[in-house]
């Protein structure tokens, strides 16, 4: 806490920040997940399944795919390159992810509008959750070639 304004050189604000109900929440969430390990193994199988969905069918496409996943984190990148930072990021196509965004919804798939966000997996959705997802992705896919 040293580190924490107004000690220290970081500065932390945040609209919930310290809210009793916003901390009561976050210690009860960390509770249920430090009881049920299963939880990260799911959303992490199902984050490994749509990562592999999207990358196989951007093949079967020939479209230059690059995804990025972290646990049940992950971002699709229209590019050839390796996305490792701000830069790399920057040489991906957008008006594709455009393309690939307003297809995915109406499909009914809601994904974050822009390609600089990340997909988040939860523990509710499942793994025929993920195969519409990755059934509607190629029907878009095919589309947008």
């Amino acid at each position: 806490m040293e580190q924490i304004s107004p000690a220290g050189p970081i500065y932390q604000a945040g609209t919930l920040s310290g809210n009793p109900l916003a901390m009561s929440a976050g210690i009860t969430t960390l509770s249920i997940l430090k009881s049920k390990p299963e939880i990260y193994e799911h959303i992490d199988r199902l984050g490994l399944m749509l990562e592999t969905g999207f990358r196989d069918i951007a093949k079967k496409y020939n479209i230059q795919a690059v995804v990025n996943r972290v646990g049940s984190m992950l971002t699709t990148f229209f590019t050839d390159k390796e996305v490792v930072d701000f830069e790399s990021a920057m040489s991906s196509n957008t008006n594709l992810y455009v393309e690939f965004f307003t297809g995915m919804l109406e499909q009914g798939i809601y994904m974050s509008p822009s390609q600089f966000e990340a997909m988040f997996i939860s523990y509710a959705h499942t793994e025929e959750d993920i195969a519409r997802t990755i059934e509607a992705a190629d029907k878009v896919m095919s589309n947008i070639i």
